[in-house]
C-alpha cells in the first residue's frame, strides 16, 4: 500500500471553525465586552435554545459531561450503600459518578450489536438496594429505553439518560435526554455539539427536579450565601455557552452529513467485499465472515453517529496499518469498566461480561466527521483493504 502524504485524521475541528469563525469571534467579543463570564444572560439564552432542541422543560449549563451526571445523581439524592445499575462499556465518568457519592455502579453486559445496555440483563440485577438506571447512549444511538423505562416504573425508581454522545439521537422520534428523569449532556470539543473546552447540561420535563438542579449546579444557593443543600461549582461558562449558542443551529445539518457519510461507508465496505450488509443485528466477527462488522443502526432510530465504530478482525494489527497510512483512528473503549483497578473492589472478575469485553478488544472508530469527503471515505476503505490483502 502506497503511504499517502496527506493524513485523514480521526477529526478535524478547523474545518468546522474556518465555517463559522466571524459568528463564533463576534460571540466571544460580545462576552468580553460585557466581562460577564459567570452564568449571566448568554448562558440563560442558550439554555432555552437547547431545552427547545431537546424537546424538554428545562435545561441547565453545566461544567462538563461528568458534572452533569454528578449533578443529576445528587439531585436525586443518591448516596451511600446506593446502587445504580448501569454499563461496563461506557466512559469512565459514567460509573465514577456514581461512585464518587459512595454509591455502588452495578454492571450489567450490553447487546453485541448496539453496544449499549441489555435491558434483559439490568432486569436481572434488581436488588432491594437500587436506586435506578442508567443507561448510556453509546456512539450516538439510544439504548433500548422503552423496556428500561417500564422496568424503571415497575419497581418505582427513576432514569437517568447518558447522553454525552447523542445530542440529537432520537427514537421514535423523542430526543436523547427527554424519555428518563433526567439528560446528561457533554460538550467537549469532539463531541458532534462542542464547545471551545469543558461544558456540559442536563435536561428534565420534572419542575421540582429542575429547581434542585438548578441550586445543585451553584453550591446549593438560593439565594446568593443561603444553601439550602450541599451542591457543587457545576456552572456553564459565558463563553462557552456563546459558542454553543453559534453552534446549536447548524447541529442537525451536521448530524445528517455524519448520517450520510455512515451510509456512504456501508456502500463502499460492502463494494470492497469487507463486510456483510449491516441491515441486521450482528455479533462477533468469525473467521467464517467478512473481516469487518459495520454498525448497526436499529429501526426507529436516529443514530447521530458520535463515532463510527466497526468490529474488526486483527483489530490492534489493523490500528498500526491505519496509523502507518496516516489514517485517523481510536478504541473506544479498550478496557471495560468492570476490569479497572478502581473498581477492583466491586469484585468483579475477567469473563463476568464477555459482550462487553469483546467488544473492547474488536472496536475501532474511524473518521466521520461531517466535512470528510468521499475520495477520503474511498481512501480509508482501501487502505483497510489492502490490509485484509495482505
Amino acid at each position: 500500500m502506497r503511504r499517502d502524504p496527506k493524513p485523514i485524521p480521526l477529526l478535524d475541528l478547523t474545518l468546522q471553525f474556518r465555517s463559522l469563525e466571524s459568528e463564533l469571534r463576534a460571540a466571544l467579543d460580545e462576552v468580553l465586552s460585557t466581562q460577564h463570564f459567570i452564568m449571566g444572560p448568554v448562558v440563560a439564552e442558550f439554555e432555552d435554545d437547547l431545552a427547545a432542541y431537546c424537546r424538554v422543560s428545562h435545561a441547565f449549563g453545566v461544567s462538563s459531561g461528568t458534572d452533569a451526571l454528578l449533578a443529576a445523581l445528587m439531585a436525586l439524592e443518591v448516596g451511600p450503600g446506593d446502587e445504580v445499575i448501569t454499563t461496563p462499556y461506557t466512559f469512565f465518568a459514567t460509573a465514577g459518578s456514581i461512585a464518587r457519592l459512595g454509591a455502588v455502579p452495578v454492571f450489567v453486559d450490553i447487546r453485541p450489536d448496539t453496544f449499549n445496555l441489555d435491558p434483559a440483563l439490568a432486569s436481572r440485577a434488581i436488588t432491594k438496594r437500587t436506586k435506578g438506571l442508567l443507561p448510556v447512549h453509546l456512539f450516538g444511538q439510544m439504548a433500548d429505553m422503552e423496556p428500561l423505562l417500564d422496568i424503571a416504573q415497575e419497581h418505582g425508581f427513576w432514569v437517568v439518560e447518558d447522553a454525552a454522545q447523542a445530542i440529537g439521537a432520537e427514537l421514535e422520534g423523542r430526543r436523547a435526554g427527554s424519555l428518563g428523569r433526567v439528560g446528561c449532556f457533554s460538550f467537549f470539543p469532539s463531541k458532534n455539539l462542542g464547545c471551545f473546552g469543558d461544558g456540559g447540561a442536563v435536561t428534565t420535563t420534572d419542575g421540582d427536579l429542575a429547581e434542585r438542579l438548578d441550586i445543585l449546579r451553584n453550591h446549593g444557593a438560593r439565594p446568593k450565601y443561603h444553601h439550602q443543600i450541599v451542591g457543587g461549582n457545576f456552572r456553564l461558562d459565558a463563553v462557552q455557552a456563546a459558542v454553543l449558542r453559534v453552534k446549536l443551529p447548524h447541529l442537525d445539518s451536521w448530524t445528517e452529513a455524519r448520517r450520510a457519510n455512515a451510509a456512504r461507508y456501508r456502500r463502499l465496505f460492502v463494494e470492497a467485499g469487507l463486510a456483510m450488509s449491516s441491515d441486521r443485528s450482528n455479533t462477533s466477527p468469525s473467521p467464517a465472515d467478512a473481516p469487518v462488522v459495520l454498525p448497526y443502526e436499529r429501526p426507529g432510530r436516529r443514530h447521530i453517529y458520535n463515532q463510527f465504530v466497526i468490529r474488526a478482525r486483527k483489530r490492534d494489527a489493523l490500528i498500526t496499518y491505519l496509523r502507518e497510512n496516516n489514517i485517523g483512528c481510536e478504541v473506544y473503549y479498550p478496557l471495560p469498566l468492570h476490569l479497572q483497578p478502581c473498581f477492583a473492589y466491586l469484585g468483579y472478575r475477567e469473563g463476568d461480561f464477555p459482550v462487553a469485553e469483546a467488544a473492547a478488544q474488536e472496536t475501532l472508530a474511524i473518521p466521520i466527521y461531517p466535512e470528510l469527503t468521499e475520495k477520503q471515505q474511498e481512501r480509508v476503505v482501501e487502505v483497510i483493504a489492502g490490509f485484509y490483502r495482505g
